[in-house]
C-alpha cells in the first residue's frame, strides 16, 4: 500500500480524525434546564467555592490539550503549527482508543517560549493534563520546565519522556534476554535532540550509569565551547572517559545503541566492532539508522526500530495514554520519572516470560490491556510519591 497516498484520500474523506460527541440527551425541557441553564448554575457555584470540584463536575478529569508550535512535526521539521494539526488530531485518537482519554489538538503560531508558555498557562485551567508535543530543541526543554513550575496539572513532553520510556522500557527486557545489568553497561545514544537528551537522564535514573551522547558532529565531550547549554548540561554527566571522535570511534565496545538521529548512520562495521550480543534500537523514521536484516547479520542480539513492519517496535503509544490514564485517576499534579519508570516496567511486564525472546522485547501497540497495565502502575507510583490529589 502507497501509505502516502491513501492518507491523503483519507484526510479528505474524513475532514478532521476526532470531533465533539455529547455525553447527555436533550430531548425535553427538563433535560436542557438540567445541562444548562437555569441547572448549570449550581456546579459554576460548586467550582467557584472549590476549585478541585471543576475535575468532577466537568470533562476536565479526564481531557488533556495535545499542543504543538509545528517546529519540530514528525520527522518534517518546522513546517508550523496548523501543518502540524493532522498529527495532533491523530494523537488525539490515540489518546482515546488506547486510553479512553479525551484530548483536544490546540496549535499555537508562536514561536517565542514567553508567548507560548502564558498561552498554555492560561488554557491549562479546562484541562486536566498537557502533552507537549512537537516542539524543537532547545526550546522545549525551558518550555516544558516553566510551565512544570506555573501548571497545577501535570505537564509531559512525549517526545522526551514517552520516547524514554518506551526505550526503558525494551532495554528491561532486552537485558533479561541477553543476562546483561544495567550497571555494567556501555550505551552510546545517537542523536542529542530532545529524545536523545530525555532518553539519557531516563536511563540513568535507572542505573545505567557509562552513557556516551553523540550528535551530528560525534562525541559530545564535557568543555567543547561550541556545544548549546541543553548539550552543555549532558556533557556534564555522561562521557566520564572523555571519548572523542566520531559515531564510529565511541561505539566500539559499546554493549548498547540507541538511536534517535538519521537514516542509515550506523553500520555493519560499526555493529561488529561493539560488545557481544549488542543491543540495537534504531528509531529513526521512516528509515533506521540500520535495517534490523543488517543489524543481525553484522552480530546484533537485539533489533528493535519505530518501524510496525519489524519485530520490536519502539512506539511511544504503548506509554502515553496509560501514563496519563493513571495520572488523571489519582488528579496527580506531576508526572515525573518514578512514575516513568513505573510505566516502563508495566510494559515490560506485559510480555509473559514464556514469549519473551530477542524478537519480542516489547509488546505490540495494538495489544488490549497494555494502556491499563501502565494506568495502574503509574497511579500506584503518583500514591507512592506523594503527587496524587485523589484516591
Amino acid at each position: 500500500m502507497n501509505y502516502a497516498e491513501e492518507s491523503m484520500k483519507k484526510h479528505a474523506e474524513w475532514e478532521g480524525k476526532i470531533e465533539v460527541v455529547s455525553r447527555v440527551s436533550l430531548k425535553t425541557s427538563d433535560d436542557l434546564a438540567i445541562a444548562y441553564t437555569p441547572g448549570v448554575a449550581a456546579p459554576c457555584l460548586e467550582i467557584q467555592k472549590d476549585y478541585q470540584k471543576s475535575f468532577e463536575l466537568t470533562r476536565r478529569g479526564n481531557l488533556v490539550a495535545v499542543i504543538t508550535d509545528g517546529t519540530a512535526v514528525l520527522g518534517l521539521g518546522d513546517i508550523g503549527p496548523e501543518a502540524g494539526m493532522p498529527v495532533m488530531e491523530g494523537k488525539c485518537v490515540l489518546f482515546k482508543t488506547f486510553g479512553g482519554v479525551d484530548a483536544i489538538p490546540l496549535c499555537i503560531r508562536s514561536k517565542n517560549v514567553d508567548e507560548f508558555v502564558n498561552t498554555v498557562y492560561l488554557l491549562s485551567g479546562s484541562f486536566g493534563g498537557i502533552n507537549l508535543e512537537d516542539i524543537s530543541a532547545p526550546r522545549c526543554f525551558e518550555i516544558e520546565r516553566r510551565l512544570k513550575q506555573l501548571c497545577d496539572v501535570p505537564v509531559f513532553h512525549d517526545d522526551q519522556h514517552g520516547t524514554a520510556t518506551v526505550v526503558l522500557a525494551a532495554l528491561i527486557n532486552a537485558f533479561k534476554v541477553t543476562k546483561k545489568k544495567a550497571e555494567d553497561v556501555t550505551c552510546v545514544i545517537n542523536g542529542a535532540g530532545a529524545a536523545g537528551i530525555a532518553i539519557c537522564k531516563l536511563l540513568q535514573k535507572f542505573g545505567i550509569k557509562n552513557i556516551i551522547m553523540c550528535d551530528s558532529k560525534g562525541a559530545i565531550v564535557k568543555g567543547n565551547p561550541n556545544l548549546n547549554s541543553a548539550k552543555a548540561e549532558i556533557a556534564e554527566i555522561t562521557n566520564f572517559d572523555r571519548r572523542s571522535g566520531t559515531l564510529g570511534d565511541v561505539i566500539v565496545g559499546a554493549d548498547i545503541f540507541i538511536g534517535v538521529s538519521a537514516a542509515g548512520v550506523l553500520t555493519q562495521d560499526m555493529v561488529r566492532s561493539m560488545a557481544p550480543d549488542p543491543i540495537v534500537l534504531a528509531m529513526a523514521n521512516p528509515v533506521p539508522e540500520i535495517f534490523p536484516d543488517l543489524a543481525k547479520e553484522a552480530g546484533a542480539a537485539i533489533v528493535g526500530t519505530g518501524r510496525s513492519d519489524y519485530p520490536n517496535q519502539i512506539n511511544n503509544v504503548l506509554c502515553f495514554p496509560g501514563i496519563f490514564k493513571g495520572a488523571l485517576r489519582v488528579r496527580a499534579s506531576d508526572i515525573n520519572t518514578e512514575m516513568q519508570i513505573a510505566a516502563a516496567h508495566a510494559i515490560a511486564d506485559f510480555v509473559k516470560p514464556d514469549a519473551l525472546c530477542a524478537e519480542n522485547i516489547i509488546p505490540s501497540p495494538l495489544e488490549n490491556g497494555v494502556a491499563d497495565k501502565v494506568a495502574d502502575d503509574v497511579a500506584a507510583a503518583a500514591i507512592k510519591c506523594g503527587l496524587a490529589r485523589h484516591f
